[in-house]
């Protein structure tokens, strides 16, 4: 049987390839009866879109493919926590429970900063779980801020030589 660390695995494929395309290394799966649906990575950069946030683009690939703006039964995961967009996109989507690795302490909306999924006068609720390879999903980012200010300072010091 296939596991949540095994799909998160698959996001953090994902998320690789937004980091080798140099967007914020976050990866997204869409799973349905157990079996991969769709995948999205980071690329609000690359596409000139704020909303090409990886979760989004995992669920508009799964709408398509299913021909259903609704995702009913649907499971998504994703290395990072969801901001308060990809939440909503989420809840509107009516999946069916959403997976996260890393906890966002700037904008997550699964219970870092807000917990959209709680609100009780929303009309729909998702099971959300968070933590699941939470370790190296927060490697991948740290890892890849911490060559981006690397790089910074290296353009600054050949700069001032």
């Amino acid at each position: 049987m296939v596991s949540d660390t095994d799909f998160m695995q698959l996001a953090l494929a994902q998320a690789q390839q937004a980091w080798d395309l140099g967007e914020v290394p976050v990866g997204a799966v869409v799973v349905k009866d157990g079996e991969v649906i769709a995948v999205g990575c980071n690329q609000p950069i690359g596409k000139h879109d704020p909303t090409a946030h990886a979760e989004i683009v995992a669920l508009r690939a799964a709408a398509e493919k299913l021909g259903n703006y609704r995702l009913p039964g649907c499971e998504l995961y994703v290395t990072l926590e969801p901001c308060v967009m990809c939440s909503g996109a989420m809840m509107h989507a009516r999946l069916s429970k959403v997976v996260f690795g890393a906890t966002d302490p700037k904008t997550g909306a699964c219970g870092s900063v807000v917990n959209l999924f709680e609100q009780e006068q929303l009309n729909h609720h998702t099971e959300i779980v968070g933590g699941v390879m939470a370790e190296e999903c927060g490697a991948m980012l740290k890892n890849f801020f911490a060559a981006r200010r690397a790089a910074v300072a290296a353009a600054r010091r050949a700069a001032q030589s």
